[in-house]
Parts: structure tokens; C-alpha cells; sequence
């Protein structure tokens, strides 16, 4: 990831993380678990002739897994609490909600800009 990123590189590292929110809306009707799907095929597209567009890709689906992974969590835990436990998890899977859509715009402006975004609280499963 020597130099400068190009204004092609950035714009497809911005899409890497949009695409998470497109693939989320896409898939909703399903229960919305395509977050991964669209830096999924953005990385695999890209990985071998982009490295920032492959470092910042790999960064949105290392995030998106772990975003799934929360709340299938709470959705678990809700079941096996009977539905009594949506009293804990239905706040937590709104605050780590809005929390995703915030970092993922923040993400995307930053990667347009041609910055490195690294997500926090992050299992980088994905290197």
C-alpha cells in the first residue's frame, strides 16, 4: 500500500463500505444479513490489482462479520430467554446498529479521502 491511493482507488474503497449498507437493505426482506456480501465481492474483485481498495474492503467485512456476529448474539439470547430478553438485547441491537451505520459512513468518507480507515472493537478474522 505504497504511495497515494488514485481517485479510482478511493471510490472503490468507498464502495466497500457502502456496500455494506446496500447489501443490509438488499437482503432485508431475509433478515438483512448481506452486510458482508457487498465488501465480500468488492475484495475478491479487487484484491490482487488495488491494495487499499483490497486493505479497506477486507476492513469492512472484518467489521460487518463482526456487527452479524453481535446480533445474531442478541438474537439468540433473546430466543432463549423466551422473548423476555428483548428487554436487554432490543436496546443493545439498536445502539450497535446506528453505531454500524455511523463507523460506516465515517469509513467511507475517510476512505474517499484517501485515509486507511481501521473500524474499532474489530474481530479481523479476514488478513
Amino acid at each position: 500500500m505504497g504511495g497515494v491511493p488514485s481517485a479510482e482507488e478511493r471510490q472503490w474503497a468507498m464502495f466497500a463500505h457502502l456496500s455494506a449498507l446496500a447489501g443490509g437493505l438488499l437482503t432485508g426482506a431475509i433478515g438483512g444479513w448481506g452486510f458482508f456480501l457487498g465488501p465480500l465481492v468488492i475484495w475478491l474483485m479487487k484484491k490482487d490489482t488495488m491494495p487499499f481498495v483490497a486493505d479497506q474492503a477486507k476492513e469492512a467485512l472484518n467489521f460487518n462479520i463482526t456487527v452479524s456476529a453481535i446480533m445474531l448474539l442478541m438474537l439468540v439470547l433473546t430466543v432463549v430467554t423466551l422473548g423476555i430478553g428483548i428487554i436487554l438485547t432490543g436496546p443493545v441491537m439498536v445502539i450497535v446498529g446506528v453505531a454500524a451505520l455511523v463507523l460506516i459512513i465515517m469509513a467511507a468518507i475517510k476512505a474517499n479521502e484517501g485515509h486507511a480507515y481501521r473500524y474499532p472493537l474489530t474481530i479481523r478474522l479476514v488478513k
